[in-house]
């Protein structure tokens, strides 16, 4: 009984609605008493059963929610024969719970939207050789699958063959096209535009990089934040306090009508909402620009940092380095470079691809005895010789001498911004390569964005020489610029940052030495296309690693923090202007001040939803 009541609330709401006016019409056409008040009472008693379902359910679990307050508010109106007062409050309240699920109901639809865009079904490759169409759930990794222009790519993947464009919308949050040919990643949830292709499964399910974003959005938007827990922790106290307060007038005054007042305007309503409506929107505006706010508490933190930590290869720089200078030392040359092949084609270091494009074709050998010195390279056994692969620390650790030709050509390429690979063979100098990679477009004037925004200081920590690192500095402009980083120098530098300078710290960084420092940070920011450990670590996402996302971000996190404070002040200033208006002046009654409580709780939603419109304002650009 309990549950078919409270599921037909909306139903009831327009029946005591449409009693409410059948009443008012009897009397103002007709003049029929008797109707006019048969027709409150009923409207009164169908009104008021979901309200008092709700209160007593609230009290079951020692709540005292809005709910029992308007229940004993309906029922003291009702027993003082004040049947008009309780019939309209007890409407107003039922309609304007339906406005506020339906206006929150759009707050969420980012998430929804999201769901909605998820794939069901995908052609697979069966073992007769044909495709067949098949529910997502039946795709495991390394089947082979087929996707038609105007269908959604199924699973996470890499192009096998054929060519197209790609909308990464649901992804990246651009509608712009992306060409796809073999080798190509594509992702689960965007479309293929134009074009046939096949790829292969390599993350299927909730594995795939949609599926993450579905998950984070929906935990984002579940969770709390500090001030929405002081809020619900201020509810649960305040709600008593009113009733005490209510009976306390009722003492003093023994106006049953004045204190029964007081229990309606005193309801909490629009402050226990306005702060969650603010958050939920503004991580769905995020969702759906490419960026993840990973809950509410992470839009406090962020709104309010004034200092970003940038880490550098595939961060500020592309993470597609190339050998941009070569000197060779003594003999065997060639032979050095197949020892410095054999051992690159093993690391997954982004410098190594850049060393193997650059000697191309050679003779590999066997490596064994690898030893990874974090921060500086390799050293291993190859065909017999001891061959150390890495930087200036690493040639020192060995005892590799550098004579003066060396060093002056390991000053010259850090000048020019290469980061320094050596080779040495058996405790001597043989290969000195400088790799450098590109600075990300657009992201200067993204940097100078942040610092519209409030971020005072802009820094860059790196594991890479010094030289290198003050070269990109210069080029972007940024306030300190740090090289020869391990890991945990990195952690420990923005530690000091928090403890000892009292900076509110964001790190921005995309590999696996980054976790440490993502962690450490008041807010971690990871690049998309970053690892898994990254992501996982990080407070913010900015998928498909577009760096121009992070002022839309922080803007948004302002934004966000800013109309949480305002639908604060509604909340609050509507009701000591209801209080004060009861108290000193004579307009003020039940029914015209639930008709204020209700529209204060819709003023903060529809406040709330501002947010997701929001874009980054043109005085930002």
């Amino acid at each position: 009984m309990q549950r078919q009541i409270l599921k037909n609330r909306n139903k009831i709401a327009l029946i005591s609605g449409i009693l409410i006016a059948i009443a008012f019409l009897s009397k103002w056409t007709m003049g029929n008493m008797h109707i006019f008040e048969w027709a409150l009472i009923i409207a009164s008693i169908l009104g008021a059963a979901p309200i008092a379902i709700q209160a007593y359910q609230a009290l079951r679990v020692k709540v005292v929610s809005i709910d029992v307050l308007v229940t004993i508010a309906v029922f003291g109106a009702f027993l003082i024969g004040n049947f008009e007062e309780s019939a309209i409050v007890t409407f107003l309240f039922l309609f304007g719970a339906y406005l506020e699920q339906r206006t929150l109901n759009k707050t969420r639809s980012a998430i929804k939207e999201l769901t909605e865009m998820a794939p069901e079904t995908a052609l697979k490759l069966m073992e007769n050789g044909e495709f067949e169409e098949v529910d997502v759930d039946e795709v495991d990794v390394g089947d082979v699958l087929l996707v038609k222009t105007g269908a959604k790519v199924p699973v996470d993947g890499t192009v096998l063959s054929g060519e197209g464009s790609v909308n990464e919308a649901s992804i990246t949050g651009e509608s712009i096209p992306v060409a796809k040919e073999k080798g190509s990643n594509v992702y689960a949830g965007t479309i293929l535009d134009n074009g046939t292709i096949q790829i292969v499964a390599d993350r299927v399910g909730e594995d795939t990089t949609f599926g993450k974003i579905i998950e984070l959005v929906e935990e984002a938007q579940d969770s709390k934040s500090e001030a929405e827990r002081f809020i619900d922790r201020f509810a649960k106290y305040y709600t008593p306090a009113v009733l005490v307060l209510s009976f306390i007038v009722w003492l003093i005054s023994r106006n049953v009508e004045l204190a029964i007042t007081i229990l309606v305007l005193g309801c909490p309503g629009a402050l226990v909402i306005g702060v969650p409506v603010s958050n939920v929107a503004g991580i769905g505006n995020g969702a759906r620009h490419g960026v993840l706010l990973k809950g509410s508490e992470v839009i406090g933190d962020f709104s309010r940092l004034n200092t970003m930590v940038f880490d550098k290869t595939g961060t500020l720089t592309m993470g597609n380095p190339s050998v941009a200078e070569t000197e060779y030392y003594g003999d065997n040359i060639e032979e050095a470079l197949g020892y410095l092949a054999s051992i690159e084609r093993e690391s997954d270091h982004p410098l190594a691809k850049a060393v193997l494009e650059k000697i191309g074709e050679t003779t590999f050998s066997p490596v064994e005895n690898t030893e990874v010195i974090k921060g500086e390279g390799i050293v291993a056994a190859v065909n017999g010789h001891r061959v150390a692969v890495g930087n200036v620390a690493l040639m020192e650790r060995e005892q590799v001498e550098l004579d003066e030709k060396a060093r002056a050509d390991i000053a010259r390429f850090e000048k020019n911004g290469n980061s320094l690979v050596l080779t040495a063979v058996d405790g001597q100098l043989k290969i000195l390569m400088g790799v450098s990679d590109q600075i990300r477009p657009g992201v200067k004037e993204d940097l100078q964005r942040l610092k519209k925004l409030g971020v005072r200081n802009l820094i860059m920590l790196s594991g890479d020489n010094q030289g290198t690192v003050d070269a990109v500095s210069r080029a972007l402009g940024l306030t300190e610029a740090h090289g020869n980083m391990l890991p945990e120098d990195k952690a420990a530098y923005i530690k000091k940052l928090i403890e000892e300078e009292g900076r509110i710290v964001a790190f921005v960084g995309d590999g696996v030495n980054d976790s440490p420092s993502l962690a450490s940070a008041h807010i971690g920011i990871a690049m998309g296309s970053g690892t898994d450990v990254a992501i996982e670590t990080s407070d913010v996402v900015l998928m498909n690693s577009d760096f121009g996302r992070l002022p839309h971000a922080l803007g948004l996190a302002k934004a966000t923090a800013r109309n949480m404070k305002q639908n604060i002040f509604i909340a609050v200033g509507v009701v000591l202007v209801l209080l004060t208006s009861l108290i000193f002046s004579d307009w003020m009654n039940m029914s015209i001040g639930m008709l204020v409580h209700e529209g204060s709780i819709l003023a903060v939603i529809l406040n709330g939803m501002r947010l997701l419109r929001y874009r980054l304002p043109r005085r930002y650009a």
